[in-house]
């Protein structure tokens, strides 16, 4: 129960912060492209279901070994692509589930830092349990996008870094508020 404090206070923190990087820093601005056409392809995506969608496509690793495939994916271009629900604009559905993400993350380290630390330990102990799994939490998958997604390597440091931000805070608040 003394672990609520902190698990709340951190998540909060770590959306607030996350608002200021993506509303006022806007270093990932340059995260993503324009394509040549946009207006030829937004017709062409015309009708697409909200999905993952890849170009060329293939059903199974028996088509990606066919070599019309593999011609059609060397000519390029190559793409992973994903349609969001068109229409509003509203982001209380992402802000909701990026709150309850925070929320989660935060357990897990109380929960850890709990299991490793005992009560009362000293802030910069709770700090480096508590950053370590903070940050391999929100940072570690980023370099997957880059290696499976082909995501800008540039982008993957950027949400690296970001990882890295709210592992730091989340740290701070627990050695802070540790009981």
């Amino acid at each position: 129960m003394s672990l609520w404090l902190p698990i709340l206070v951190s998540a909060v923190v770590v959306f607030l912060a996350s608002a200021a990087i993506w509303n006022f820093l806007r270093y990932h601005d340059s995260d993503w492209r324009k394509l040549p056409d946009e207006e030829s392809a937004r017709a062409a995506l015309k009708g697409a279901a909200p999905g993952h969608y890849s170009v060329p496509y293939a059903e199974s690793s028996a088509e990606r070994n066919n070599p019309e495939w593999q011609d059609k994916y060397r000519q390029g271009p190559a793409a992973m692509l994903t349609v969001l629900p068109h229409g509003s604009l509203a982001m209380g559905k992402q802000l909701t589930l990026w709150m309850v993400y925070c929320l989660a993350v935060s357990f897990m380290v109380a929960y850890v830092v709990s299991v490793t630390l005992p009560a009362g330990a000293d802030y910069l102990r709770v700090f480096r349990v508590a950053g370590t799994v903070a940050v391999l939490t929100y940072a570690g998958a980023a370099p997957m996008h880059g290696i499976w997604f082909g995501q800008q390597w540039s982008a993957t440091a950027k949400d690296i870094l970001d990882g890295l931000i709210y592992g730091l805070l989340t740290a701070g608040v627990f050695g802070w508020l540790w009981p």
